[in-house]
């Protein structure tokens, strides 16, 4: 019974650190989700009525996709790497069971509601069916027919991400990667820049000015996930730095303010250079500048004395943990707000974009309490079962 008993003491012990974020640490992470949100919130409004002046301000808001593949390239593979270094080891059928259970209720349930609800529907038709259920929607996506529920493109490029990211670490690590094997992340992410370039040189260039133009750029530039490996490289990169170049890390810990400023730079830099989104050199480079852009600020957001680590708030705090719910549901969410209450405001109001957060967040407050939350607690009544100790 005391042998017993000390068992589960230790499978508890090691599965505690598996059911716990562990990166809740760092507020600063919290922040860039927050702020990951918002921007994409207002840059998808103004796919609506919406007020005037948010033409012009939240314009460039797309780039609210890419902190996010910044954050979960650098959330998921350091956790995989504090695994590894914990317990030489990864436990994929935890990784994935996490996954699972993390992602696919919510995500399920809104694709429920756009399935069953037509007047959930933003726009005309909804992607089909086995595309939704096997996150292949962001391939071939033509959003001019299947505009409905089109924004989990970003969704299916981190799924795909999520489904490799363990298989290739173990076989990297079974060779030793931090010897052998550290030249792979700048490959890739040159290699999804050097796809950008050919696939502009040799397949968009030559349509420049068809009708059609805009339409393939989408298709083949801004959707596949291979040309959008930028974010997520640049996540995994800070990781490794973080896990297993800690000397190189400690020294930069100290510049965590600096690196604030020159995330605003390449920022900077970007916005000038992406002014076109479709031009040749946006669409080649601006990717991958805004990755690095965003990368320093997560360094900042994991660097201990920076502005950023330490800055703390209730509201970004509760936002970023909507954040997930709040991306899936607030088209579908804005489209109806408007629908009901566009006859008591004026549907281009601020007040009606107001009406429209409350709503959004609302709405995403019920999944988490309701989808979310019951979901984790499931999750964590299955893993130790399936829990293997090294």
């Amino acid at each position: 019974m005391v042998e017993g008993s000390r068992k589960l003491k230790d499978l508890k012990k090691h599965i505690k650190p598996l059911m716990l974020n562990k990166n809740k640490i760092f507020n600063g992470l919290d922040t860039l989700r927050a702020l990951a949100i918002t921007m994409v919130f207002l840059f998808h409004y103004r796919f609506f009525l919406h007020p005037v002046w948010m033409d012009s301000i939240f314009e460039f808001g797309w780039v609210g996709v890419d902190l996010f593949f910044v954050l979960s390239g650098f959330l998921i593979s350091n956790q995989l790497f504090e695994e590894f270094q914990n317990r030489n080891r990864i436990d994929v059928s935890v990784f994935y069971l996490k996954r699972i259970f993390r992602i696919l209720p919510p995500y399920f349930f809104v694709l429920c509601l756009y399935i069953f609800v037509p007047a959930f529907h933003e726009r005309e038709t909804l992607p089909p069916l086995w595309k939704m259920f096997t996150f292949t929607q962001n391939f071939n996506q033509d959003i001019a027919v299947y505009g409905t529920f089109s924004h989990s493109w970003s969704l299916c490029v981190e799924e795909q991400f999520y489904l490799l990211l363990p298989v290739i670490l173990i076989i990297l690590f079974s060779f030793g990667i931090k010897t052998k094997y550290g030249w792979l992340l700048p490959a890739v992410f040159l290699l999804t820049l050097l796809l950008r370039a050919i696939t502009w040189q040799f397949y968009l260039k030559p349509i420049e000015q068809s009708d059609n133009f805009g339409m393939e750029w989408y298709k083949n530039i801004y959707y596949p996930t291979y040309t959008r490996l930028d974010g997520l490289i640049t996540g995994v990169a800070i990781a490794s730095l973080y896990r297993f170049k800690e000397n190189l890390f400690q020294r930069l810990k100290h510049f965590g303010n600096w690196f604030i400023l020159a995330g605003f730079v390449v920022f900077g830099i970007c916005y000038f250079v992406a002014g076109d989104q479709h031009s040749g050199k946006a669409t080649i480079f601006s990717f991958s500048l805004i990755a690095i852009a965003f990368g320093f600020f997560v360094l900042s957001a994991i660097s201990p004395g920076s502005w950023l680590f330490r800055f703390k708030s209730a509201v970004t705090k509760n936002l970023a943990v909507l954040s997930y719910s709040l991306y899936l549901s607030h088209k579908g969410l804005i489209h109806i707000t408007q629908s009901i209450f566009g006859k008591m405001f004026d549907a281009n109001s601020n007040w009606m974009l107001l009406l429209c957060v409350f709503i959004c967040i609302l709405g995403a407050l019920a999944m988490r309490i309701f989808i979310e939350k019951p979901a984790l607690k499931i999750r964590n009544k299955i893993l130790p079962i399936i829990y293997h100790p090294a």
